[in-house]
């Protein structure tokens, strides 16, 4: 979020956040299919790491998210960690911060599913199978994917805050009835939703190409599969935000 809080936020504004964040999560994933698989960093008491009690991922991720904790990063509703329990306090004051959002609708989270699906089902399909051994690099690279995917996937709640300012009594009397097929349908633009996994899907052909000096370059040879970044917004980074906006939404009269 930028200094002025939320009280200057519109759609547009939004758009444009979660367009440059499409930049960012096409680089990761480009950075992350740099390393293969390294499947040993993310098995819990496995050899290599035996002097930690959980997997080297989780052991990686828990002292990152202490330090950034302590930076402030998890002041911004969009920043979740993704291990909440016995973080530090923030040693940094956040300034100019207008308006919050509702606590109780800010509080708001989905890392557990991002974090499981990222592992189970998104990796593998992005990494090469294999271990170099290079698992503090994999497992930074991991982390720059999860970090950006949950800043996209928890801008959801800018999204519906601003919705609901923008129709207010449709949203409140779906809110009050438990009405999700309501809210489902209130949020939902299929078209805005197939011209995102369009242009992600662009984007990882632009930014996936080798860069070279020569006329003949092989333009179907990406880093990362266009298909692949399309599906992954298609699965899970699209309906995961709209889990984040009904539940916003859920808690937004509490």
């Amino acid at each position: 979020m930028d200094s002025n809080g939320v009280d200057n936020l519109s759609l547009d504004s939004i758009r444009q956040t979660l367009i440059g964040l499409e930049d960012t999560i096409v680089f990761c994933l480009i950075q992350r299919a740099n390393f293969p698989l390294n499947s040993p960093a993310y098995h819990n008491n496995n050899s290599t790491f035996s002097a930690f009690h959980a997997s080297f991922t989780e052991y990686f991720v828990r002292g990152i998210e202490v330090v950034q904790s302590q930076g402030g990063r998890y002041q911004s509703p969009e920043e979740v960690p993704f291990f909440p329990n016995d973080l530090p306090p923030s040693l940094v004051h956040r300034h100019n911060c207008s308006q919050e959002l509702p606590p109780a609708a800010a509080s708001v989270s989905v890392n557990k599913n991002i974090w499981d699906f990222y592992f189970n089902q998104f990796l593998p399909l992005l990494a090469s199978k294999g271990d170099d051994g290079n698992y503090a690099l994999s497992v930074s690279s991991d982390l720059a994917c999860l970090q950006a995917l949950s800043r996209r996937i928890h801008f959801g709640k800018f999204v519906a805050e601003v919705k609901f300012r923008n129709d207010t009594e449709g949203y409140s009397a779906a809110i009050r009835a438990n009405d999700t097929d309501t809210l489902t349908n209130l949020l939902t633009d299929e078209k805005v939703e197939a011209m995102v996994k369009q242009r992600v899907a662009k984007k990882a052909m632009v930014f996936g190409q080798d860069v070279t000096l020569s006329d003949n370059n092989n333009d179907t040879d990406f880093k990362v599969d266009p298909a692949l970044a399309s599906r992954l917004y298609d699965e899970w980074v699209i309906p995961l935000t709209k889990d984040v906006e009904i539940e916003y939404l859920l808690r937004r009269l509490d």
